[in-house]
């Protein structure tokens, strides 16, 4: 997996508000997870999209740079993230392998996972995604 495929800000405000439209589809939220670091900025536009106040954190990390880590070395903070019910969104920016939703849904059985991009692999770990990527390198405009 060389090759790059770069997003730009107004793509992936596009895309994350294409995946406002389908979280709506889904039901009523009251309840952000944002899994830190990539979910936080979608966290946020879905936040005001769809006027959920709650807004909560869960500290992950799978990458160390660009280099992913095995699975028993992922880095976890559930502290600042509290209960989780069906009205509560699990959000990242990517599900590339899904080692991230897959580690994290037994921790919140009943929440609704959802990634802005979704790789294959990964595509089955999330519960509804805007749009399914490539298996390249998603450089991100933050990056």
């Amino acid at each position: 997996m060389t090759e790059k495929l770069y997003i730009t800000w107004d793509e992936f405000h596009k895309d994350t508000k294409e995946l406002c439209t389908k979280i709506k589809d889904k039901g009523t939220f009251n309840k952000i997870i944002a899994v830190s670091r990539g979910g936080l900025l979608p966290a946020g536009i879905i936040a005001y999209e769809l006027n959920i106040r709650n807004v909560e954190v869960v500290n992950m990390s799978t990458y160390d740079g660009n280099k992913q880590r095995k699975s028993e070395d992922f880095v976890l903070d559930l502290s600042s993230a509290g209960a989780a019910d069906e009205q509560t969104l699990v959000i990242d920016d990517l599900s590339d392998t899904g080692n991230t939703f897959n580690l994290l849904r037994p921790m919140f059985p009943k929440a609704c996972f959802v990634a802005v991009y979704a790789k294959e692999k990964g595509s089955t770990s999330v519960d509804t995604f805007a749009r399914k990527m490539p298996d390249s390198w998603i450089v991100f405009p933050w990056d």
